[in-house]
């Protein structure tokens, strides 16, 4: 096989069975010195399988680490069903925490927690440093040196970007929840990802403000009032014919 006339078949396999976004310096590396590409022609190749592919279940995009081949948007439903665990979709706090990070980094938690009137919980912040899609960049020349955060590659890929600069405008932004849904949250080899019931409710916690207990109802001030009140002696009852204490004295003023 001549790589200058099958360029485009063996840049197309290179990028199924690689499974990832290669580079088009590592798309390079697949040929011998003599009979290397120019990458101007790479990139032609490349736009030409884009084309190629526009009408199937299946697409050539450009990520920030690369090209890959993966599953139209279109068909990522049905596709999803082909594992068993339903995709994993995350808290409603993960994703405002990200997309803070996202459009204001570098931030820091005590400006996100500002933003969004709560703490931020350990366990989101731990989430998002595990997935790789935030980093910390450096830190804010304050006292305690709190650190700065931002997206990474691996934040790009994940969500099919090149670049920051194609985030959806704040204007474009609608509910978190819908996002959620469109974007189809789900680990690339089909597993789920989903925070355990325990983590759950942890961070619930940690999210939800503490009850206001300074004001009791009337009925429970009621009740304080009612329990400070001493209770009235018991009366006695006497049998017949038994002389009581009262009696005697009465005797005595008598004599």
């Amino acid at each position: 096989m001549n790589p200058s006339d099958n360029l485009k078949q063996i840049v197309e396999a290179a990028l199924l069975a690689s499974g990832k976004a290669m580079t088009l310096d590592k798309i390079l590396e697949l040929f011998d010195e003599m009979e290397r590409p120019e990458k101007k022609d790479l990139r032609a190749v490349l736009q030409e399988l884009s084309e190629d592919y526009a009408d199937r279940g299946i697409e050539i995009k450009e990520v920030a680490s690369g090209w890959r081949i993966q599953v139209s948007r279109e068909c990522a439903p049905w596709v999803s069903r082909l594992w068993e665990e339903k995709p994993g979709r995350y808290s409603r706090a993960l994703m405002e925490t990200l997309a803070l990070i996202a459009y204001r980094q570098p931030i820091t938690r005590g400006e996100i927690e500002d933003i969004r009137g709560v703490s931020v919980s350990t366990h989101i912040m731990r989430t998002l440093l595990e997935r790789e899609w935030v980093r910390v960049v450096g830190q804010r020349d304050v006292p305690g040196k709190p650190s700065l955060y931002g997206t990474t590659r691996e934040f790009l890929d994940y969500f099919g970007l090149k670049s920051l600069d194609e985030l959806p405008t704040l204007a474009e932004i609608r509910d978190l929840d819908v996002i959620n849904e469109e974007l189809n949250l789900q680990e690339p080899d089909g597993g789920a990802v989903e925070q355990t019931t325990d983590e759950q409710k942890a961070s619930d916690q940690e999210e939800m403000p503490a009850p206001d207990t300074s004001e009791t109802t009337d009925e429970e001030n009621s009740r304080e009032e009612h329990a400070l009140e001493p209770e009235p002696e018991p009366e006695t009852e006497t049998e017949p014919g038994t002389i009581t204490a009262a009696d005697m004295d009465t005797d005595e003023k008598q004599t």
